[in-house]
């Protein structure tokens, strides 16, 4: 048995941070039930390039494994009855609208608790469904610049910059999978259902966490800091090498010492000017200026053999780098999928391991693939009724 087997989610869900938000919970069991409009050609990123054809795209199965799909005209009133069928039958309704859809398509807690009151709602929003910013589209980008983050990327003197990926998408993502969860709980513990709202923005403002409280209780200004370095601790930072770069992080003060014995500069450990968090950090420039020499004297895999295991190391790697390297299969993280339009795709396996649990993926599915074992088995529907609804250009 899998470990979210038996748990059934409707998803009004499409492009990132909702599919993948859904995405770890399909991988663990869950039955997610994608509702798709059969006007549109359903999800947008089965359009999403460089990589798409026949309504499909690479983004598109990396998002949405595992997953089931059906199509239903939701502003039909034929199509709100599906819906509300299925309301019946599921745990929860899971939507990546802005924040002020919800309410208008009625799919809020308040709206399908006399269908089922133990029916959770889960929103995952640009700004939430509250607020003056309710109404505004979000993407992540717009995230990353409106609550600082993209003020503390980059080196100092440059212009601001984004991520290298989606993170603001990706973290609220698994904000809204875990709140998702925690309402599923508490229905199924005490009976009743809830609305969970989750946002780009509230995510986002989180993560900032301690440079938040530093600021907000002792008027602590971040600045950006050269080669990626930790605001306070030194040496915590990326360095040069003589082939490449790497980052080495003394987050404890063990590490330091470590750090000049292996390196053979055991003196620079008990020199006043460096022997603690905050005189390294008073002296930081020339402690600095002395490392970044001593490190460009080698390659980057010599200084990986002689600290690793020591001192806290890792190598500044290419995507294509990182995704060779030998823990990669030794964890099971690159999956093969057999799909339907790009045959055999390797792609990210579940970061999430239970013990009793053995991973299996199956493809992204195709438009509507699911509208029979859904609307017949789940629901019930005759033959007869599935084909009128089909012929009205509902499902």
């Amino acid at each position: 048995m899998k470990p979210l087997e038996g748990i059934r989610i409707i998803a009004v869900s499409q492009y990132g941070a909702g599919p993948y938000s859904l995405l770890h919970l399909a991988d663990l069991g869950a039955e997610i039930i994608k509702i798709e409009d059969p006007g549109t050609k359903g999800d947008v990123s089965r359009f999403v390039i460089p990589y798409a054809k026949n309504n499909d795209s690479l983004f598109f199965q990396s998002l949405n494994r595992n997953n089931k799909s059906v199509t239903i005209d939701l502003k039909s009133e034929e199509g709100r009855q599906i819906f509300e069928d299925l309301v019946r039958e599921s745990d929860a309704v899971f939507n990546n609208l802005r924040g002020d859809v919800p309410a208008k398509l009625k799919i809020k807690y308040e709206d399908l608790k006399h269908i089922n009151p133990r029916i959770v709602t889960c929103s995952l929003s640009g700004f939430g469904t509250t607020g003056s910013m309710a109404s505004e589209p979000a993407y992540d980008y717009l995230l990353q610049a409106m609550n600082g983050h993209m003020s503390l990327t980059g080196e100092p003197g440059s212009p601001p910059s984004k991520y290298g990926i989606s993170m603001i998408d990706f973290s609220t993502g698994m904000m809204a999978a875990l709140g998702l969860m925690v309402g599923i709980f508490q229905a199924r513990i005490h009976g009743v259902g809830s609305d969970i709202d989750v946002s780009l923005f509230d995510t986002s403002l989180s993560v900032l966490n301690y440079i938040a409280i530093w600021h907000l209780n002792k008027e602590y200004e971040p600045e950006r800091t050269a080669n990626s370095a930790h605001p306070t601790l030194v040496p915590s930072q990326q360095f040069s090498t003589s082939d490449g770069y790497m980052i080495i992080m003394c987050n404890k003060e063990k590490f330091y010492k470590i750090l000049c014995e292996e390196i053979g500069r055991p003196e620079l450990a008990h020199a006043v000017e460096y022997k603690d968090f905050q005189a390294r950090l008073n002296n930081k420039d020339q402690l600095l200026t002395i490392l970044s020499e001593i490190f460009k004297q080698k390659t980057t895999t010599e200084w990986l053999d002689i600290l690793k295991g020591k001192v806290p190391i890792a190598p500044v790697n290419t995507i294509s780098e990182a995704l060779k390297q030998p823990l990669v299969f030794e964890r099971n993280m690159i999956v093969d999928v057999e799909t339907t339009n790009f045959g055999p795709v390797k792609m990210i396996g579940t970061p999430i391991k239970v013990s009793t649990h053995t991973e299996t993926y199956t493809e992204a599915p195709s438009l509507g693939k699911d509208n029979e074992d859904v609307f017949s088995k789940i629901l019930n529907y005759s033959p007869e009724k599935v084909a009128k609804l089909q012929d009205l250009q509902i499902i």
